[in-house]
């Protein structure tokens, strides 16, 4: 299955939040095209209420099998990446960077354990014409097969 890499910088922000329970929200807030060459975690911008941070880059894999979902993402404007942020315990940041998908079925996956931040970001525009390319180069049009239902036999007791 041939894959491609390529890596993109995240901006993230910390923003001072109104809530009874917490004081602050973390939201992946911006897709850089590439990253640049800076740390991970150097703050970039600071007010009162808003910390933003690079947080570092990020690869974002596509892989054949899924270039429908990519396609059908790039023509639904505008074309997004999903960006992953959880929780963690280590560094010096209470945050971190997981994974970048431009797959929408992907990125819905990461939400499912409830312990993650997932956060669908417009796409760059060399980013969406990277990811054409890919799908224009490897995409093959797969029918959809309905399975057809056994009938039941009451005499065998099985389907």
């Amino acid at each position: 299955m041939p894959e491609i890499s390529f890596a993109v910088g995240i901006v993230v922000e910390r923003r001072v939040i109104d809530h009874p329970w917490q004081d602050h929200a973390w939201a992946a807030v911006a897709v850089l095209p590439d990253a640049p060459a800076m740390a991970a975690w150097t703050q970039i911008y600071a007010d009162d209420r808003v910390r933003r941070f690079y947080a570092g880059p990020a690869a974002v894999v596509l892989a054949t099998t899924e270039t429908a979902n990519y396609r059908d993402n790039l023509v639904n404007p505008p074309p997004r990446l999903w960006v992953v942020l959880s929780a963690t315990e280590a560094g010096e940041m209470p945050i971190a960077l997981g994974a970048v998908t431009a797959d929408p079925a992907e990125g819905e996956a990461h939400t499912e354990s409830g312990a993650n931040l997932v956060f669908a970001l417009p796409m760059p525009a060399d980013v969406a014409a990277e990811v054409a390319r890919f799908v224009d180069a490897h995409h093959v049009e797969r029918p959809f097969f309905k399975r057809k239902r056994k009938r039941h036999d009451e005499s065998r007791g099985e389907a």
